[in-house]
């Protein structure tokens, strides 16, 4: 659980709503503190990108009439900082009342901004309606909810995944993903998607594994991270990607990506819940 110190954090003061451009609101969590803290041993280096949609954007163009548009953020994981989901909300309510020339002006001071934060080129794209963003499909996969299994576990422990003989190639996905937030405490309902190409992971192991992740406090990416730590330590992947798609909450949804190989891209997929 990432440590926030309280008189540099400004979430959570009733006071730090602003309707006028701030990119001081955004608050940076170095990624290198979580990590350090996963549960399980030391930290195997990861590819991947967290994406982020935004459904609530709105600014005043040169004439002062509003303008609203929705957001695709895309964060490389290998970024110093993580950015803290609700300083990401206030900054982006901070354009509410603020004038500018045109979206591409928006599109460029967004991704300066983000990308000064994160420690990384940040990528955006705004789109205007009535457009809408281009959802991809998610993957076809074996979805093990239905399994009937026993539940003890509700910290992350990767010991309960097992292999068994046989290769498998393919997805795996569980829509019962919770985790809590470290800074509010509130449920984080998501669902995750593994690429996974190795032994044959058990599906009633994998199923056990993910609602493990029910008590944990951590943000979405740590949690992500939890996860492709703890299949590559403990089912020895040759290939292995982790998707999670949360459940947006105050006009974001958050989807970290993380990979074994570099360069993977995944579409920008949305479940039903999103």
């Amino acid at each position: 659980m990432a440590t926030i110190d309280s008189e540099l954090n400004p979430l959570g003061k009733s006071s730090v709503y602003k309707d006028e451009y701030d990119a001081s609101l955004l608050f940076a969590i170095p990624r290198a503190e979580g990590r350090s803290r996963l549960v399980g041993g030391d930290f195997v280096p990861v590819y991947g990108e967290d994406i982020w949609n935004a459904y609530e954007l709105s600014w005043l163009n040169a004439k002062g009439k509003p303008v609203v548009a929705m957001g695709e953020f895309r964060i490389p994981a290998t970024g110093a900082n993580l950015i803290e989901s609700k300083s990401f909300k206030l900054y982006l309510n901070s354009y509410n009342q603020t004038r500018f020339d045109s979206p591409a002006d928006v599109q460029a001071r967004m991704a300066a901004d983000l990308s000064a934060v994160a420690g990384c080129a940040v990528t955006v794209e705004l789109t205007a309606l009535p457009d809408v963003l281009d959802f991809g499909t998610a993957p076809t996969a074996l979805c093990v909810d239905d399994l009937d299994v026993t539940i003890a576990a509700y910290q992350p422990d990767g010991t309960l995944l097992a292999t068994a003989d046989g290769e498998f190639d393919g997805w795996l996905c569980s829509h019962l993903l919770k985790s809590n937030c470290p800074v509010t405490g509130q449920p984080d309902w998501g669902s995750v998607y593994v690429y996974y190409r190795g032994p044959v992971i058990v599906p009633e192991s994998f199923l056990a594994y993910v609602v493990s992740m029910r008590q944990h406090q951590g943000f979405h990416e740590q949690c992500v991270e939890q996860i492709f730590q703890d299949i590559n330590r403990f089912c020895h992947p040759e290939s292995l990607i982790v998707c999670a798609r949360y459940v947006r909450r105050g006009g974001l949804d958050i989807n970290p990506v993380r990979s074994s190989l570099e360069g993977v891209s995944l579409e920008n997929f949305r479940t039903v819940r999103q």
